[in-house]
């Protein structure tokens, strides 16, 4: 029972360690490389879904999607890309849209009419080449909410601070029983010291006693040879 416990005991210690250093090592890429134009990881740019206007086909509100930069004439009609924005109500930021057909601005350049599949409606402006930022590859569910949460106090304390504290408090306790073994086990030594200068001691009297009452009976006997008269 004592070995089942001890073993599960690891276990879980591991796991927590395990889920702190994965919480440091996302918390570290997600601010480093999430929503970041100019970061990107194995060649992928992520941005976070903020509304849910592709819903309906592709990705939710919330969502991390995965950009890759392509050559903009390589795009076709259906392709989902990541532009800088310059409507009016979202000026700068990213937005991540299908395109509905190939067309140019008024001074010419090439570009793409894009639209929100949930609403089915055109963007306000032609996005050119110079504002694509890449084309949509893949998405990681949820994963926004959650970096979101954890910038917060809150996920800050729940995913990194208290994984840490529960370690330090092991770890504190594991220094404790160690440093009581160690004392024990210098009281052990101490003792078998103890015992083994008794038992010289005792060993040193014994000898002693003995070589006393040796020499008590050659005095004795010296006595007797003296005493005796000669024939």
């Amino acid at each position: 029972m004592k070995k089942a416990l001890n073993i599960v005991k690891s276990v879980l210690v591991w796991l927590v360690v395990i889920f702190a250093v994965c919480m440091m090592i996302f918390t570290v890429v997600s601010v480093s490389t999430f929503d970041r134009r100019d970061r990107s990881i194995f060649g992928y740019k992520a941005f976070t879904v903020l509304s849910d206007s592709m819903s309906k086909t592709h990705f939710d509100a919330g969502d991390v999607v995965l950009v890759k930069e392509v050559e903009p004439q390589t795009l076709e009609v259906g392709d989902v890309i990541a532009y800088t924005s310059t409507n009016t109500e979202n000026y700068g930021e990213t937005v991540t849209h299908m395109i509905r057909e190939k067309t140019a601005d008024a001074d010419g350049n090439p570009g793409f009419i894009t639209y929100g599949t949930t609403t089915d409606t055109n963007d306000e402006k032609i996005v050119t080449y110079d504002y694509i930022i890449g084309k949509y590859q893949g998405k990681l569910p949820k994963v926004g909410k959650f970096f979101e949460f954890l910038k917060t106090t809150q996920g800050y304390i729940i995913c990194i601070l208290i994984p840490f504290l529960i370690l330090i408090i092991i770890q504190g306790l594991n220094s404790i029983r160690l440093f009581r073994r160690y004392k024990q086990e210098q009281l052990s030594d101490l003792e078998d010291e103890r015992r083994a200068i008794e038992a010289e001691r005792a060993e040193s009297k014994r000898l002693m006693e003995e070589l006393q009452s040796l020499k008590a009976q050659l005095g004795n006997r010296t006595e007797t040879e003296e005493t005796t008269p000669d024939d």
